[in-house]
């Protein structure tokens, strides 16, 4: 389990963050770095960003042109919350100028510009942080250790909802929208990438722009995942369930007392008939922290000791390459491709 950073390392060891982006979500950012004490300023080119930033944060810099801070030496690191298509760029551009920083996600929108940042990181030794947020969550981490101990047994299958009414994109499907959070949290779980996927879609609202999509991820030991995303759904729901052969685990998100449920059931063969063997469930206990604060301190802790975090480059490339691939397969109908088939050429 991920510890908390002692706020002390930051007191001895002052650092100074900058924020690129202070629109829907870059305001999360610039309040948690402002609470941590390490905001050295916020760029944001429309106006009605910039006077968010200033409510947010009083006292620092507001800028409009992101070159401000990217120039500027006395800020170590900058965390970019901009539109993904803006991601490879600025990411790139920072590193160039020794920052450390933390992309939102996804990474790139091409599998491609995602393996040029993670060589470029490597290159200049910077941090290079990606935002999967769920990643952080104290019910996932928890699911993790569940699964490490051996709790649920053999994994069957898991499955991942993540539907709304609303958030309706024009610039990037529902599948590059919402399903980053569940393909790196099933990554995570699986502990390796997918060797075949499927996806399939419909656009209802904007010409071949998929408002809803079906992905299915095919691994070697036979697991298998599958990951479904909306935001034409008429109820909001955020759900992953994991089915061991042993027992099953349910996170819920939108539950405020529930958020992890184990469920002490499973079926076994009787005479060559299968019997459900019903245990009753129980709500396990998990930290109250916020994913979002565990993530920013995460970053922060991983500059300050140089060890890669948790959703490093590396992984968020892994997740680049099977929303590649799902992308393939849902432009395809629905044709399996195979994992090993994205390349950096594609």
């Amino acid at each position: 389990m991920e510890t908390a950073i002692p706020l002390s390392r930051l007191e001895s060891q002052p650092m100074r963050v900058g924020v690129l982006g202070c629109g829907h979500w870059g305001q999360n950012l610039v309040r948690n770095f402002a609470s941590l004490g390490v905001l050295a300023a916020v760029c944001d080119p429309s106006s009605k960003g910039r006077q968010k930033a200033a409510e947010l944060a009083p006292g620092v810099p507001v800028l409009e042109r992101y070159d401000a801070v990217l120039a500027d030496p006395d800020i170590h690191a900058v965390v970019i919350a901009t539109p993904a298509e803006t991601h490879f760029a600025l990411a790139s551009e920072a590193l160039e100028h020794g920052k450390d920083v933390f992309v939102e996600k996804p990474l790139c929108i091409l599998y491609s510009q995602g393996c040029a940042l993670h060589r470029l990181a490597e290159k200049t030794g910077r941090i290079l942080m990606v935002g999967h947020l769920l990643e952080y969550h104290p019910a996932v981490l928890r699911l993790r250790q569940l699964m490490a101990q051996g709790d649920l047994g053999r994994t069957s299958y898991i499955y991942s909802n993540r539907l709304n009414f609303g958030k309706v994109r024009t610039e990037e499907n529902a599948l590059w929208s919402f399903a980053p959070h569940d393909v790196a949290v099933i990554l995570r779980l699986v502990g390796e990438e997918p060797l075949e996927v499927t996806c399939c879609g419909g656009s209802y609202i904007t010409p071949n722009l998929a408002d809803v999509t079906i992905s299915c991820l095919h691994f070697r030991t036979g697991l298998r995942a599958h990951i479904f995303v909306s935001w034409l759904n008429p109820f909001k729901e955020q759900k992953l369930v994991v089915v061991g052969d042993r027992k099953m685990a349910v996170f819920n998100d939108l539950s405020k007392d529930e958020k992890l449920v184990l469920y002490h059931q499973h079926v076994h063969m009787d005479q060559r008939q299968p019997v459900l063997q019903r245990d009753g469930a129980e709500v396990i206990p998990i930290a109250a922290d916020e994913p979002l604060r565990l993530e920013c301190e995460r970053f922060l802790e991983a500059v300050l000791t140089r060890r890669p975090p948790l959703t490093d480059s590396r992984s968020g490339v892994s997740v680049l390459r099977i929303l590649e691939a799902c992308q393939i397969s849902l432009q395809l109908n629905g044709r399996p491709i195979l994992v090993s088939e994205v390349r950096e050429a594609n």
